[in-house]
């Protein structure tokens, strides 16, 4: 999975935020925040891993057993595919 062209991760004020670039600013009117794990998982994503490859990377960085960190990692894409943010 991997993120779509036109939205960009930075970082203002400690606070992490995706907002719409280019084209997709008509099509995705507005920005959302993110969690670090978020934001973590958003760059990995942007490296076109898979679930299984997310789920590897977020129980080595974080201090997280494996039945939370699948269920974080399905709510987050959950909302990307909601939001239409993933190809």
């Amino acid at each position: 999975m991997k993120i779509k062209q036109g939205f960009m991760l930075r970082q203002i004020v400690g606070t992490w935020l995706v907002v719409p670039v280019g084209e997709k600013v008509v099509d995705f009117n507005g920005m959302f925040t993110l969690s670090d794990s978020g934001a973590f998982l958003w760059k990995l994503l942007e490296e076109n891993k898979n679930k299984e490859e997310l789920l590897a990377f977020l129980l080595d960085e974080y201090d997280i057993d494996r039945e939370t960190a699948e269920a974080d990692i399905e709510c987050f894409m959950a909302q990307l595919e909601e939001c239409n943010i993933l190809e």
